[in-house]
């Protein structure tokens, strides 16, 4: 028995459920079912921000807030002037949800969880009728001159258009490949470094402020707080070069050289002059025991062990090698990363559908007619802070918007 709809959405999570929401609202006429093929829907939102659901960032440009998309920064300009951020925030208001904005500029729920959003939309969907079906794997897709027919492992599903939000699913990429579309490799996009390296081996939670690092010989590189882990690095600094250097860290199977200023913009010869200067003014003073640049001490002795300077040494006696060692290890640090960790349980990827096969005015295929995307299905992915949960709005709400009915 086929079940019949005038709009199918495959995919029970964020974008899947936004998109559905914004359609039944607009036109309350259709009949809408999202076919889920897990036992809950919105299972991603329910882990996202640690539980607390990280629903966008308060960037406000359009433009702007492009920046912090590796893939997709060119593309999202135009929905995102459809409907950014401050629109997600009106959105949820509206839906009685009020959002508040952390210090570095995310934003939450004011009740800080997440199982708020995922009321609000099985809420909402309820009073649209819309229907919400789990269990429901895809085996295959149909396309006729006037529907799409789609067929899970418990039925078929007939309907005029077909929304696709399934995110990071290699068997929907790999139907789609049959269809013609063609599908960017998906690889790891947001990611922590693995370095055994004994300068850091005993500063685990150990955090700077403000760092800057590249990866040696690119153009890979990144500012930001930056903290020592267990197993290496993290912070944004180095998710911000995982991110942008998705693809080209994969292609060097993750094995390559970090180099690390940890006093952000200054240069080796500025910081040598400026411990020439320190040594004078502070000679019977320990090195250990005065550190001048904002550093966490443990930090600053685990650099100066690293530039053969010992705890006990005077700065009167610390010999012209030695600074310069020290200059070179607060500027130019190098470490060798092995590997990659996935950050905390949010696994990303860089990869999808490729762009040009999109029109971002309906997020509509360029190949056929009546089927959208929304959400990480296209290759489309942002640093952490919320920016991905942006792109699903705003891909759910310009379907809805520029849907012809």
């Amino acid at each position: 028995m086929i079940a019949n709809y005038d709009v199918v959405v495959v995919g029970g999570g964020a974008a899947g459920f936004f998109t559905a929401i914004n359609l039944a609202e607009l036109y309350p006429h259709l009949k809408i079912a999202i076919l889920e093929r897990g036992k809950e829907v919105l299972s991603k939102v329910r882990i996202s921000g640690g539980g607390r659901c990280n629903v966008t960032h308060a960037c406000f440009i359009p433009n702007e807030l492009a920046k912090f998309y590796p893939r997709g920064e060119k593309e999202l300009k135009g929905p995102f002037h459809q409907f950014c951020s401050g629109d997600t925030i009106e959105w949820f208001e509206k839906h009685g949800v009020a959002l508040k904005i952390e210090e570095d500029g995310r934003m939450f729920p004011v009740t800080d969880s997440s199982q708020t959003i995922i009321d609000c939309f099985l809420n909402t969907a309820k009073k649209l009728k819309i229907e919400v079906l789990t269990g429901q794997s895809v085996q295959e897709l149909f396309k006729s001159d006037t529907y799409w027919k789609v067929t899970t492992n418990q039925g078929t599903f007939k309907c005029g258009k077909l929304i696709l939000s399934t995110g990071s699913n290699p068997k929907i990429w790999d139907m789609l490949q049959e269809f013609g579309h063609t599908i960017v490799s998906p690889v790891p996009s947001l990611f922590t470094f693995n370095i055994k390296d004994n300068r850091i081996k005993d500063l685990m939670g150990v955090s700077t402020a403000l760092a800057s690092v590249k990866v040696k010989g690119t153009k890979l590189k990144a500012t930001g707080p930056l903290l020592i882990t267990h197993w290496g690095m993290s912070g944004p600094a180095i998710l911000r070069v995982s991110a942008w250097g998705a693809r080209e860290l994969f292609d060097k199977k993750y094995q390559f050289v970090l180099q690390v200023n940890w006093l952000n913009d200054l240069d080796f010869d500025t910081v040598l002059e400026d411990l020439k200067e320190i040594k004078e003014e502070n000679a019977k003073r320990l090195v250990n025991k005065f550190c001048p640049f904002d550093f966490p001490k443990r930090l600053w002795e685990s650099i100066l062990t690293a530039s053969g300077i010992t705890t006990t040494t005077k700065w009167a006696d610390v010999s012209k090698k030695q600074l310069a060692d020290l200059a070179q290890q607060l500027t130019q640090a190098e470490f060798q990363v092995n590997g990659k960790s996935t950050f905390k349980e949010e696994f990303v990827t860089a990869g999808g559908i490729d762009l040009k096969e999109i029109n971002f005015k309906t997020m509509e295929s360029k190949l056929f007619s009546n089927l959208y995307f929304s959400g990480e299905i296209l290759n489309i992915d942002a640093i952490t802070g919320g920016f991905n949960f942006q792109n699903a709005w705003t891909g759910g709400f310009v379907i809805a918007k520029n849907f012809e009915v």
